[in-house]
């Protein structure tokens, strides 16, 4: 038999049982399908609401198994490992480095990324186009606006010349927008201050050197680990009046200054529709990455009167949403 051919040949038959649809796969071993989400919270919501559009019932047609990994790395790789050996049928993640231990977890269980800066980078997917493996999902397209973010940001504050940026080193994605902003800062008259936090614990050494220098302005990153920090985050820089530009809506709402980024609610509710068509038996490597269609920048003069700040009028009318 020619051997390629023949690899052909041992691929089909060995990987028959792996495409049937998963929701034919559950039924023959008497359970509903299970899908893995690490690290819950409300970011999720949209996720869960679009599964029941879709006429999908927790803990009826559906069951979704959450694990905790908020600690750090070690703790990622263990919850991506715990869902893995349940195992589940599809493994939820939001961000680079949920995604990167998901993947290392497993090879053969499909899984739908949300928000991910530079999955190609990252070495989750081949391209946008052709994932090639096990991993599909969208792209908050962070690297290609980490230039417009600070843009922004100097529009806010035209006088800000000491930008601080706040980042995971472990998340590859951050290091890209980092080197991004360091490319474009020089043209804006802009210094980028990089205060890394792998850990909670490094949020203090952070605050600390936040407090020493005293940037003009701190700009936020998505990291889901530093998202479980953001309240300490956005209380420091309330309290030490140092404007803020995070990414997420959510930030401002729970008091940061203002926000520019993908609507992240679409990319939750577009990575449970993922969940659905490969449920139906469709493959993630024929689920092109997603890419984000709406930009928001969103603006809360509550903040801005508590710390002492006022918008140039012309910013306040670009906003796609003000708070007050």
């Amino acid at each position: 038999m020619n051997p390629v051919r023949r690899r052909d040949f041992i691929a089909l038959f060995g990987g028959a049982a792996a495409a049937w649809p998963l929701p034919a796969r559950a039924q023959r071993a008497g359970r509903i399908p299970h899908i893995g989400i690490i690290n819950d919270s409300p970011l999720w919501n949209p996720f869960r609401q679009q599964l029941s559009e879709l006429n999908y019932v927790e803990g009826r047609t559906i069951a979704l198994d959450y694990r905790r990994a908020d600690t750090g790395p070690d703790a990622l790789f263990a919850a991506a490992d715990a869902l893995a050996k349940i195992p589940v049928d599809v493994i939820a993640v939001y961000g680079t480095p949920p995604a990167q231990a998901a993947q290392q977890a497993t090879t053969s269980i499909p899984i739908v990324a949300v928000g991910i800066g530079d999955p190609v980078g990252a070495g989750l997917v081949a391209s946008f186009a052709h994932p090639g493996g096990n991993v599909t999902g969208n792209t908050i397209l962070g690297t290609d606006i980490a230039a417009k973010r600070l843009q922004i940001l100097k529009d806010a504050i035209p006088t800000a010349a000491r930008v601080a940026y706040v980042w995971n080193p472990d998340n590859m994605s951050s290091g890209t927008a980092l080197q991004q902003m360091l490319q474009t800062a020089p043209v804006l008259h802009m210094k980028m201050v990089s205060l890394e936090a792998r850990t909670a614990d490094d949020f203090d050494r952070v605050f600390a050197a936040m407090s020493a220098e005293r940037p003009d302005a701190v700009v936020a990153t998505l990291d889901p680990f530093h998202q479980t920090q953001m309240n300490r985050v956005i209380d420091f820089l309330l309290k030490n009046r140092i404007p803020g530009l995070f990414q997420l809506r959510q930030n401002v709402v729970d008091g940061g200054l203002m926000s520019y980024g993908a609507a992240f609610g679409d990319l939750f509710r577009r990575a449970a529709v993922y969940v659905d068509k490969i449920l139906h038996g469709t493959k993630p490597a024929d689920l092109p990455i997603e890419e984000p269609v709406t930009f928001q920048l969103v603006i809360n003069l509550k903040t801005a009167k508590a710390i002492g700040f006022d918008f140039p009028p012309v910013l306040l009318a670009r906003a796609d949403e003000v708070i007050e």
